[in-house]
């Protein structure tokens, strides 16, 4: 049995997120607890309007996934690689030991502000294509970009499923080729910002300078990293890796298939959706997956692991 975490990024968040599991599990109110009062107060009652916006959601999602993490573990989990989308690879690095809860909130809340901040003017748009090949994909987003407005493939997610993003009209013109050269459909999707596209480099340079101030430990678990939908080389950096993967596409089906090469059968999906674990399925039905998204699953996954 070789297990795999993956940790859920921003637009899996839900109102509620993590209330269940708060009223039963001591080490999550010990994480949660770390959040200030009206984030913790906006996770379990809301508005959705609020818990949706960057700043928020990304210290929240953090926060429910290291506290769900953090039970697992005082019960004898033991992971052998670990990941996370976009947002998710913060939490990721924190459950490997890489940052501490406190300064991996601290962290996530700046890069979010560093985030609002890029996007700002921006009237962004973004779009799930499906049954397009990449190559086809990335030669629309080519002839859709111009000096004022550019769209990007932002997220390989699985098989017949790519996202791209950037500027509203230049999404919209991409999304209007790839449907004339063969993809079966085309989605748009709400986004608050141009993420993980070339729009975001300010926001790159800006975690860079931060990261600066911060000292990053050893990995305990290794990790996967979005921009290379690998485990890093010895001559990559965790620092420069952070810095790219803010500006560039999230490799999550190259992470996937990464782990399973590695001997990963049973996947963890933290999260309070379940996204990644449909990624899963559509790139390989084989293997057991685990979604932990309240207390009724976390509690089935504590049975099911013999925890």
């Amino acid at each position: 049995m070789k297990i795999g975490l993956l940790f859920g990024g921003q637009g899996s968040q839900i109102v509620g997120m993590g209330k269940d599991l708060y009223e039963e599990f001591t080490a999550v109110r010990e994480i949660m607890d770390r959040l200030p009062s009206e984030k913790r107060e906006l996770a379990f009652e809301g508005p959705m309007d609020e818990l949706s916006r960057t700043t928020n959601t990304q210290p929240i999602l953090l926060a429910f996934g290291m506290a769900v993490f953090k039970e697992l573990e005082n019960r004898g989990l033991s992971a052998s690689l670990v990941g996370g989308l976009s947002l998710g690879e913060y939490t990721a690095l924190c459950a490997s030991g890489v940052f501490d809860i406190d300064e991996a909130i601290e962290l996530v809340s700046y890069r979010a502000k560093s985030m609002e901040e890029a996007a700002t003017g921006i009237e962004c748009g973004m779009a799930a294509v499906m049954e397009m090949d990449k190559a086809t994909l990335e030669s629309c987003c080519r002839e859709a970009s111009s000096n004022e407005s550019i769209v990007e493939i932002t997220n390989i997610n699985c098989p017949g499923q790519l996202v791209i993003s950037g500027e509203k009209s230049a999404v919209e013109r991409a999304s209007n080729l790839a449907k004339e050269r063969g993809a079966r459909r085309v989605v748009p999707l709400n986004v608050s910002g141009p993420f993980h596209t070339s729009y975001m480099e300010p926001a790159g340079k800006a975690i860079r300078e931060r990261f600066k101030q911060v000292e990053f430990k050893d990995m305990n678990i290794p990790v996967l990293f979005n921009c290379i939908g690998r485990q890093k080389k010895d001559d990559e950096s965790i620092e420069s890796l952070l810095e790219k993967q803010v500006s560039t596409g999230v490799r999550m089906e190259d992470m996937i298939r990464a782990m399973i090469d590695e001997g990963v059968d049973i996947f963890i999906e933290i999260s309070p959706s379940k996204t990644i674990s449909t990624f899963i399925k559509k790139i390989n039905r084989d293997v057991r997956i685990i979604p932990i998204t309240n207390r009724e699953d976390l509690e089935k996954a504590l049975k099911e692991l013999a925890l």
